[in-house]
């Protein structure tokens, strides 16, 4: 699950502010940028309309100052790791127990 936290639009953005300027700077013009948060929660079980609400209220109590940032839960599915990434892994792994032994 991903909890993504921006500021209100009446909140002022000083980094996001910070970034767009440095954006046109750069050259590229006519982009305008609000700098925010991203949460990734790893959730055991069933992702369940209990579970989703369960959620939602705790990124409401801690993850986002509801007074000046709004936020959005949302369900996104965890990348599958790839076979090389699987075959990689277990290469250091077995290089790490080596190295320890």
């Amino acid at each position: 699950m991903v909890v993504d936290v921006m500021p209100k639009p009446e909140i002022l953005d000083p980094q996001g502010k910070a970034v767009t300027g440095a954006l046109a700077r750069l050259g590229f013009a006519g982009i305008s940028v609000r700098q925010g948060k991203r949460f990734e929660l790893d959730v055991i079980g069933e992702i369940t309309e209990d579970r989703l609400a369960e959620v939602h209220r705790a990124a409401e109590t801690l993850l986002a100052n509801t007074v000046i940032e709004t936020f959005n839960v949302r369900v996104e599915e965890a990348p599958e790791a790839s076979e090389e990434d699987d075959q990689a892994e277990s290469a250091e792994q077995t290089e790490l127990a080596t190295q320890a032994g």
